[in-house]
């Protein structure tokens, strides 16, 4: 695929536009940020491993001097962490935020908010920062992009489980995770006039979060694996084209692989995997975690 091709096609110059993004280190994240400096955008990069995070920014740094990156550490399952890279992050005045970073089958525990980790990284760890930061972002005419998932339709909200912490399957977890996160910010997006926001799917790709079967059979099928599912470069546009699109939260729009949402290049669709019904629970539950974790600050 010629990607400079489809970047001239899709996509703008972004110097003089600063990009925060979580998860830089992994797969997806890294081929996304290099997209972003290659468009001129200066960049913070937003991560728990502060060795691998400055890494790779040198490694960005030799391929495109002129880039300007900043770091800023932040653990999503620990919420003083994330109060604290919040507070450092409305001080940098970001004009773009993309929220990427993700736990699927990790060991599982109770964060100090309660909630179980995949709850906390996947949803209340993105959704108060994405919260915290929609006044400053308003000011610039900002937008939000942030990774979703197909996993999100594995499951349905459960009023007796909110975090599915009982639940012991990994795609249902993490899905339901998603499903809050997802439809959380269509509804807060919903009469939004100011700041744009785009949920996106990468579809299925080969990066360490699909790094989680056990060791013998992970090295069986890793290699059919990176034959069948699309590779992180390619995977990434999703997400880039999330900045630059404009789906409609109110119409309940993401963006995602236009085949059986897996495979190909990004389209903007239409999301019919929840009712008015649920999604009005879910953001509710949402306001209410964040007015919850303001007031413990």
């Amino acid at each position: 695929m010629k990607y400079i091709e489809w970047l001239n096609k899709n996509t703008e110059s972004l110097r003089g536009k600063t990009v925060a993004v979580t998860g830089t280190t992994g797969g997806i994240g890294r081929e996304l940020c290099t997209y972003l400096a290659h468009l001129g955008a200066s960049l913070i990069l937003m991560d728990r491993n502060k060795a691998r995070s400055e890494s790779f920014g040198r490694e960005l740094s030799e391929r495109f001097p002129d880039v300007e990156i900043k770091y800023i550490g932040v653990d999503l399952a620990d919420m003083s962490s994330v109060r604290v890279a919040t507070e450092q992050l409305l001080a940098e005045n970001p004009d773009i935020f993309i929220h990427n970073a993700g736990a699927y089958s990790i060991p599982r525990c109770t964060c100090d908010t309660g909630y179980d980790n995949v709850f906390q990284i996947n949803f209340v760890s993105p959704y108060y920062m994405i919260r915290s930061l929609l006044p400053r972002l308003r000011r610039c005419g900002g937008r939000v992009a942030v990774v979703g998932s197909i996993a999100h339709n594995y499951s349905r909200t459960d009023r007796n489980d909110i975090d599915f912490s009982t639940r012991s399957k990994a795609s249902l977890v993490y899905g339901n995770a998603k499903r809050y996160l997802m439809f959380s910010l269509l509804r807060l997006f919903e009469n939004e006039d100011c700041v744009k926001l785009s949920v996106t799917h990468p579809g299925i790709t080969f990066t360490n979060i699909t790094a989680h079967y056990p060791k013998l059979i992970f090295a069986i099928i890793k290699h059919p694996m990176k034959v069948i599912f699309m590779k992180p470069k390619k995977a990434a546009l999703s997400v880039l084209f999330g900045i630059f699109a404009t789906p409609s939260a109110k119409e309940r729009e993401w963006i995602g692989p236009r085949i059986f949402d897996v495979w190909g290049l990004p389209r903007i669709k239409k999301l019919k995997t929840a009712t008015e019904e649920e999604i009005s629970y879910i953001f509710d539950t949402a306001e209410g975690i964040y007015k919850t974790l303001c007031e413990s600050c």
